[in-house]
């Protein structure tokens, strides 16, 4: 049946078959998840929370404390990145058996940069939600505008052919 090109429904269906007559005869949605919840063998959490890098079992790079200047961090682990990178490839020319040390290296900075842009994404996402507002109320405002405008044309197309009639 998993295979079949047209499966049938899940068995709940039948819960909603009176559904078109009667829409209070299907049961209510449960109520939302909080806290963990197991979803194809995996558990997973509704918290929100980005775990520390220590918590992953992963070494910082950067200072730890609530204010970080991340321009400067992102900067200062982009050029430690390049600069292993450089290594890397040198040590690829002239020691290729000695390769994994600087790729373990060039993945902990990885990891570490990966980090901090996780750690600014909550402000992005509201940084976004600000623009598109922003836009919606500048779009509302210029459709006004227009309402405005055609409502005034047509009091002066009204107001023309009112003269026109008493002209008559």
């Amino acid at each position: 049946m998993a295979t079949a090109t047209y499966p049938p429904p899940p068995p709940y269906y039948r819960l909603y078959k009176d559904y078109l007559q009667d829409p209070k005869s299907a049961p209510a949605p449960p109520p939302p998840v909080v806290g963990t919840y197991v979803c194809f063998g995996s558990t997973y959490t509704t918290d929100d929370i980005l775990p520390s890098l220590e918590e992953q079992g992963v070494r910082q790079l950067y200072p730890k404390g609530s204010n970080i200047d991340f321009k400067k961090e992102l900067r200062t682990l982009n050029r430690d990145l390049l600069l292993h990178i450089l290594e890397l490839a040198d040590v690829l020319v002239s020691r290729p058996s000695q390769y994994a040390r600087r790729v373990e290296d060039i993945s902990l900075i990885f990891k570490n940069l990966h980090h901090l842009l996780n750690s600014l994404r909550p402000h992005q996402g509201r940084a976004t939600l600000i623009h598109i507002l922003e836009l919606q109320i500048q779009r509302r405002k210029q459709a006004v505008e227009d309402i405005k405008r055609r409502r005034e044309e047509a009091q002066k197309l009204l107001k023309e052919s009112l003269g026109a009639f008493e002209a008559q």
